[in-house]
């Protein structure tokens, strides 16, 4: 029988807020230690094949559930940048590109000095993470991209070796191959794990779709879903979806109250009153914030009036990881570029079918003055970044003149047809002719940069909304290195580099937003410690990207994701109960929060099947709850069985 901790006055040991890479891996971890755990996720669960793909369905594929919106992508717009995360079970990981890179050990900088004054300063090192990259690469199963021969990943090799530039296949969290040591092969059935499978439906190796951004159909993506949270059930986390936070604050002898709204699938498509939906509540000794970058740092300081003492750090260190999008267009075969003796030199088009393979295979990475290696200015990656197939239809029915004139062709040999001027019936020219070599498609391919920018900004809450004072002003240098690395792959590739239409009002799209609440040595450079635990609040952890004190460089998915997994290494090496808080902590709760509830402890339960939880029942093997788009997963806390509407 597992040792669970139990608290009379709490309902359980843990709540993790947000089911991404960091709520994900505390829930897994948390409950496999033996403390008894809630995981709090807004968005729906998407099982294989839900994900959608008609015009109609991606329209709908928003988040905004006071339009009726609950789909997977959340847009946010702020005056510097513009912000893509997402919304469901498995966070990030539903709609990421699947790269688990490390970051790179000289890039953990020490008080890096920043513009405006204070500096940016890594707590923890490479040696530290080491072993829980190690630990998640294994869970998640990374896998470098297999296939030799996909057009675009030897392009951006041949471009990497005739400019120099490191160039490697980074770990993928993407499952190639049936078995262990069995070869690659499309649409093979993938086995469940020990752990067993949240969906409870099959799963099939890679199809090379490039769909990986939009929600992987087949399954062949390890998404958290796939494998933390399916342990996480398994071993005996409560698993709820479409359940949001709205507020939380400590209780008076220490743990936490968390309040959040439940959004009804009967609501999908309907406007709703989202801000007077009933209260549901909650209480835990400790709480995860887990809600991205975005979401925990908007919660924390939504919530700051009940969080006397937070560090004045709260809202600073944002950056967006130094993401920038560029483009690649028309390139062409035997063209050449620096050093090659033949630049300028243009051949017929050059393959690069962006839609084939994974949408990231490979990863080619320039230097940082840091590295003490010769290189200046702040180090990046640059990747592929492939889409689906539609997408080149898209671009080339954007191509109007040459349509046009395909059209106006196709018409006029259809009119000489039927005018008996051509006797020939079959047309299967005409109609390729008319749909074009579609040349630009094929030899178009996005380019992905990431790495250090500066992580000067601030977030906090304007008239009650988030708000970013963020400026690719102080980063203008790094950026800049980025365009000409890309102008010069491009380049050696006969291509033209263009890019995106956002910068040239200077404005980035960031898929990677970071900061927020970062880590510090002592509450005055920071809003929590190493482990991720608030300063001032025990039991209080903030275990994703807005605990990032800067760029991680690469990808920044498996930083947080081992950063997570540390914590939690620390605090099942703690008492279940954390230390009471502070005197003027306690005093300051107990001004802003209401009364406890007296609601049994919520235990782990052994169905899987959305019911209303029972009561107590957890054993070593046992399966968590799990209420995937119920309409209330826990009906009420209060022994009254009234709903708590406060």
């Amino acid at each position: 029988m597992t040792n669970v901790t139990r608290h009379s006055r709490l309902d359980v040991d843990v709540v993790v807020v947000g089911s991404g890479f960091g709520g994900s891996v505390a829930a897994c971890r948390l409950a496999e230690g033996g403390r008894s755990v809630v995981v709090l996720e807004r968005g729906k669960a998407y099982a294989p094949g839900s994900f959608p793909r008609t015009p109609a369905a991606m329209a709908r594929n928003f988040w905004d559930p006071s339009e009726g919106m609950h789909g997977l992508f959340d847009i946010w717009s702020f005056r510097g940048l513009e912000g893509v995360v997402s919304s469901g079970l498995g966070g990030g990981s539903l709609i990421y590109a699947n790269v688990l890179l490390r970051k790179d050990e000289r890039w953990f900088v020490h008080e890096s000095p920043l513009p405006g004054g204070g500096y940016e300063h890594w707590p923890i090192g490479r040696a530290d993470l080491d072993p829980h990259y190690d630990r998640v690469e294994r869970m998640l199963d990374a896998t470098p991209y297999p296939y030799p021969d996909t057009p675009k990943t030897v392009a951006l090799h041949e471009a990497a070796d005739r400019l120099g530039l490191d160039v490697s296949r980074p770990p993928l969290a993407v499952t190639f191959a049936p078995g262990a040591g069995a070869q690659p092969v499309a649409g093979a059935p993938i086995p469940d794990a020990g752990y067993g499978n949240i969906h409870g439906l099959p799963r099939s190796t890679c199809r090379m779709c490039g769909e990986c951004d939009l929600g992987c159909n087949v399954g062949a993506k390890n998404t958290l879903d796939h494998t933390y949270l399916s342990a996480a059930r398994h071993h005996g986390a409560d698993i709820r979806t479409r359940c949001e936070v709205r507020s939380f604050a400590p209780l008076p002898d220490g743990g936490y109250e968390v309040r959040y709204v439940v959004h009804d699938a009967a609501d999908e498509g309907s406007r709703t009153a989202t801000a007077r939906l009933p209260l549901h509540r909650i209480s835990c000794a400790r709480l995860v914030l887990a809600a991205g970058t975005f979401g925990s740092t908007y919660l924390l300081l939504r919530n700051r009036s009940a969080l006397r003492g937070i560090s004045r750090a709260l809202g600073t260190r944002f950056c967006g990881n130094g993401d920038l999008l560029g483009l690649m267009v028309n390139a062409t075969d035997g063209a050449g570029g620096p050093g090659t003796g033949h630049v300028g030199r243009r051949g017929g088009p050059r393959r690069l079918e962006s839609s084939t393979g994974c949408v990231i295979t490979s990863a080619v990475r320039v230097g940082d003055e840091v590295d003490g290696d010769g290189a200046s200015g702040r180090g990046y990656y640059i990747e592929d970044a492939g889409y689906p197939a539609f997408v080149d239809w898209l671009a080339e029915v954007a191509q109007v003149p040459g349509g046009i004139r395909r059209t106006a062709g196709f018409a006029v040999q259809r009119l000489r047809s039927r005018l008996g001027l051509d006797p020939r019936s079959n047309i299967s020219r005409q109609l390729a002719a008319w749909l074009g070599p579609a040349a630009f498609s094929e030899s178009s391919l996005p380019l992905l940069g990431m790495g250090r920018d500066v992580p000067d900004g601030r977030m906090s809450l304007r008239r009650g909304h988030l708000d970013i004072d963020w400026t690719t002003r102080t980063s203008r240098r790094y950026f800049e290195r980025v365009r000409s690395t890309m102008s010069e792959m491009a380049e050696v590739l006969g291509a033209e580099f263009r890019d995106n239409p956002l910068w040239w009002t200077r404005r980035v799209v960031t898929v990677h937003p970071l900061g927020g609440a970062p880590m510090g040595r002592n509450p005055v450079e920071g809003v929590c410690d190493s482990y991720g635990e608030v300063f001032g609040l025990p039991g209080l952890h903030v275990l994703d990207g807005a605990a990032l004190p800067g760029p991680v460089g690469a990808n920044p998915s498996l930083t947080i994701a081992a950063f997570a997994d540390r914590a939690c290494d620390h605090i099942l090496d703690q008492p279940a109960q954390p230390r009471i808080a502070l005197r003027a902590t306690t005093t300051a709760a107990k001004e802003t929060t209401a009364a406890p509830t007296t609601a049994p402890p919520v235990a782990a339960r052994s169905s899987a099947h959305g019911e209303p939880p029972g009561g107590p029942s957890l054993t070593e093997k046992g399966q968590g709850h799990i209420a995937l788009d119920v309409d209330h997963p826990e009906k009420d806390t209060n022994p009254d069985g009234r709903s708590d509407k406060a």
